[in-house]
């Protein structure tokens, strides 16, 4: 493993991985040392889908996810953590982060590491949504002193529907990749056959199955909203900035026309540091 790569978490400043995200702004919400918490997370995540997404072929791709398992374990024993992931320690600790949830999201990368994605069912999918998305929910609800039902419920709906965004927005850049997460069985309900991304993506009812999907995604972020009215606002900006974000996403994408996928779409910085305003300190 190349050591520079592995060694992300304790050798760089995490604030350097996550200042061009859209999560940014709305980290920076947080007092330090949840802060600091969080972007040692994100370092983690980012760590083990540079791996997914990168060069090399599967098997060593899935022995470095292996090497990633092997270290996370090594935060929950009585010794000494391996020194790649040795500055995840004490947020484990003060947080009481859990394994389960650390472990799903190398799951999650496991998916993404294969040199073709294809989620066949609904079932598949849902639970590719909970490793990679909600699982960093609940971690992150963790840093922000949140627990409970609410608190599961909140990471449960969140986390689906900003991945289910991210998915919409990045199908011109998945197919490029070999990569289509739009679960087959919705394909095949409205007649559309298995093929490569960029065939699947140019069948004239492939709008039906993204709105479907995007209708899934909203609901979501209904559900989501329901629960922040519950939860401390305090404790909730970061989730709300984030939230805020990607309903603008969602909303952006509506009015491009979903199946017009090689139309990019993004948020300016100018945008997000508004909406990190608006719905984080206004």
């Amino acid at each position: 493993m190349d050591q520079t790569a592995g060694s992300l978490i304790c050798r760089h400043s995490p604030g350097a991985t996550v200042s061009g995200s859209s999560f940014y702004w709305a980290l920076r919400l947080l007092p330090e040392p949840r802060r600091s918490a969080m972007f040692h997370i994100y370092a983690f995540c980012r760590e083990v889908d540079d791996i997914a997404d990168g060069v090399d072929s599967t098997e060593v791709k899935m022995a470095r996810l292996e090497q990633w398992r092997g270290y996370v374990e090594t935060l929950f024993g009585a010794g000494e953590p391996d020194p790649a992931i040795t500055s995840l320690k004490p947020v484990v600790e003060c947080y009481r982060l859990d394994r389960a949830d650390l472990i799903a999201i190398i799951d999650g990368m496991e998916t993404d590491a294969h040199a073709a994605v294809r989620m066949e069912d609904e079932a598949a999918f849902d639970l590719y949504l909970d490793r990679v998305a909600s699982a960093v929910g609940r971690l992150s609800d963790r840093v922000f002193g949140l627990d409970g039902d609410a608190s599961d419920r909140l990471a449960y709906h969140l986390g689906r529907a900003l991945q289910i965004t991210n998915i919409l927005r990045d199908l011109d850049e998945d197919a490029a990749r070999n990569r289509l997460y739009v679960p087959l069985s919705l394909l095949a309900a409205e007649g559309i056959e298995r093929g490569t991304p960029g065939q699947v993506l140019e069948h004239p009812k492939v709008g039906v199955v993204l709105e479907t999907l995007t209708t899934r995604a909203q609901g979501h972020f209904r559900d989501a909203a329901q629960v922040l009215e519950v939860l401390e606002k305090a404790k909730t900006r970061p989730v709300r900035v984030m939230m805020a974000v990607y309903v603008r996403i969602l909303e952006r994408l509506l009015s491009r026309g979903l199946a017009n996928i090689h139309i990019p779409v993004k948020l300016g910085k100018l945008e997000k540091l508004w909406l990190a305003l608006r719905y984080g300190v206004l």
